[in-house]
């Protein structure tokens, strides 16, 4: 299943029915793309820790960026995917066993704690642990260190840094699946704005705020308007897929028809840039090979977007075929992520996610396109 069916049907079943602004942040030098941290710097520290984050800024990611969930009494957390056994060590907190619960997910049962289910002062007495440990073994030292961590406790943190090294650091946040939340009295976008206008690091700091949604995406404009610090990131999905604001409403615009040259005209009215998966922007062949650039980069930058992707990753099995070595599927190779990144930069890519921001900084550093 794909992670947005995963999404929906895991939170279903447990109750939950423009660069101008950048360089005027001092972020970005014009011809050079903006790196992101994705959930930090992931691919070495367990993603959404103090510990990725303070990875990638140090490593020069331009921002860092957390995916949103809401707990049970409406805090804003850094996290992926709303099974906490995946990612915590709930599993041997006995005051919790009775919160695990059996969900259906394509025909399979699935057992899980989950986040909905949880309140900010019980969810601050977990500890975080590696997500993919058969991948990134070297990361489990780090499991058991780290609490998981809220939107507020982020930015605090992220202004700290900025001011102990004399430097402009950017937030992501991504907002997950609001319609879905919403339908169970936890709508995100107020606590998003909340938070945002509580803190004073961010009246000016960049900030690029993320959705799969159009529909928060677009209420968000109102509130930032272009020509500031803030812009709005449209993500972009599996092709066939329907929007879940969109779906909800009984609507049946995909995925696909928001990156054609007429629904990319459509996403610019709203959004400041536009990111689908990196292989949608260049495919990989039959043979795993990198492909040719889509038409859609030179749609989308003709209709006024920049052009993001996500995400990059610094294992060989996460790599094209063309950029891979011969030290195993799960081994680190930098030099080959360096260069599938500055091809996706030779084809118009104006910023990325990378797990690994410094492989990322290095790739920007280097091209010479």
């Amino acid at each position: 299943m794909d992670r947005r069916t995963v999404m929906k049907a895991t939170l279903t079943g447990v109750g939950i029915a423009a660069a101008g602004t950048l360089s005027a942040a001092g972020l970005t030098r014009p011809h050079k793309a903006v790196v992101l941290g994705h959930r930090g710097a992931c691919a070495l520290r367990p993603e959404h820790t103090l510990a990725s984050y303070a990875k990638a800024i140090a490593d020069g990611a331009d921002y860092i960026e957390p995916d949103l969930m809401p707990s049970k009494d409406g805090v804003l957390m850094a996290l992926h995917e709303p099974d906490l056994g995946k990612v915590s060590d709930v599993a041997v907190h006995p005051e919790f066993a009775d919160r695990r619960k059996a969900v259906s997910l394509g025909g399979q049962r699935v057992e899980g704690w989950f986040i909905t289910d949880f309140t900010f002062a019980e969810l601050k007495r977990l500890r975080l642990k590696e997500r993919i440990p058969d991948i990134r073994p070297a990361n489990t030292r780090y499991d058991g260190m780290f609490q998981m961590v809220s939107f507020d406790e982020i930015i605090d943190f992220v202004a700290a840094e900025a001011a102990t090294r004399g430097r402009p650091i950017g937030i992501a946040p991504e907002l997950k699946a609001p319609t879905i939340f919403a339908s169970v009295g936890l709508p995100v976008e107020d606590r998003f704005l909340a938070t945002v206008a509580a803190h004073r690091y961010l009246r000016d700091a960049p900030l690029i705020v993320q959705c799969f949604e159009i529909a928060t995406l677009k209420r968000l404009r109102a509130h930032f308007p272009r020509g500031g610090s803030v812009q709005l990131m449209q993500l972009i999905d599996d092709a066939p897929m329907v929007p879940l604001d969109v779906s909800a409403k009984g609507g049946t615009t995909r995925y696909a028809d928001m990156m054609t040259r007429e629904g990319l005209r459509g996403i610019v009215t709203y959004a400041d840039i536009v990111a689908p998966d990196i292989r949608a922007l260049i495919p990989l062949r039959g043979d795993g090979l990198l492909g040719e650039p889509a038409p859609a980069i030179a749609w989308a930058k003709a209709a006024g977007l920049l052009v993001g992707g996500y995400e990059f990753r610094p294992e060989n099995r996460f790599l094209a075929a063309d950029f891979r070595n011969g030290d195993g599927d799960n081994a680190r190779h930098p030099q080959g992520s360096i260069a599938e990144i500055h091809a996706y930069l030779r084809a118009g890519m104006d910023q990325f996610f990378t797990d690994d921001p410094g492989i990322g900084r290095q790739a920007v550093e280097t091209y010479r396109g």
